[in-house]
């Protein structure tokens, strides 16, 4: 029997706009396996985001259970909550990269977040940019690379830590399309080396490259299916 990476039951998740109510999940029920390659499809305002934060344990849920890697996170003091981020690794549209730093130093750093001694750090950080193409841009600041480029050094400070699974916003959001095949394909190779990803994003082509999509429209799940081939 495979490990669940995500349960879910009757979700929700509601804020408040001024003194309005906005119910941004209406009651979702899912399960995410170890090892998929799992999309999350939607318009803008589908409420695709909201259920990303909460599984990435940036946000608390307002009712219904919410397992992540086995811990409830409802439960969950905000210590446990900083824990539970550290085992997950975060890809975001914009990169997010320390401009000042090298590539090799924003990969290196997420490791010294973590207490991971100088030597490891620096061997582990040439391996995983290696991994991603970068072998020969490891001492390039963001500035000095492209786009794909950036996300590429992204995607490697994510796995720095060994993460249970990666949570990924829009990755390809940002860059062309032709730039946008290739960091799909350096995701499929990263979840071949059974790293479970669960990805957001608003473009069916990309949707298609997982092999499970679920749709989410208006805080419900819209559709579920699960592609083993």
């Amino acid at each position: 029997m495979s490990r669940l990476i995500v349960k879910a039951e009757e979700l929700k998740k509601t804020y408040l706009l001024g003194k309005v109510p906005v119910e941004a999940l209406r009651g979702i029920n899912l399960t995410i396996e170890a090892g998929e390659f799992v999309s999350i499809l939607g318009p803008s305002g589908s409420g695709k985001s909201t259920l990303l934060n909460l599984i990435g344990a940036l946000d608390k849920p307002t009712s219904g259970t919410l397992l992540v890697d086995g811990v409830d996170v409802s439960k969950l003091r905000d210590n446990q909550l900083t824990d539970l981020r550290g085992r997950i690794g975060f890809v975001f549209q914009f990169f997010n990269l320390i401009p000042r730093l090298t590539a090799k130093d924003n990969v290196e750093l997420a490791m010294s977040i973590a207490n991971i001694g100088k030597s490891e750090r620096s061997k582990r950080a040439q391996e995983l940019l290696e991994i991603v193409g970068l072998k020969d841009r490891m001492n390039h600041k963001p500035a000095e690379l492209s786009g794909g480029q950036q996300q590429r050094v992204a995607i490697a400070r994510a796995l720095a830590n060994k993460p249970s699974f990666m949570l990924m916003d829009e990755p390809t959001g940002n860059v062309d399309s032709h730039t946008a095949q290739e960091i799909v394909s350096l995701i499929k190779q990263v979840n071949a080396n059974d790293v479970t990803i669960i990805m957001v994003t608003h473009d069916p082509n990309l949707a298609r490259e997982a092999n499970h999509t679920i749709e989410v429209f208006d805080g419900i799940i819209k559709s579920d299916e699960v592609n083993h081939n």
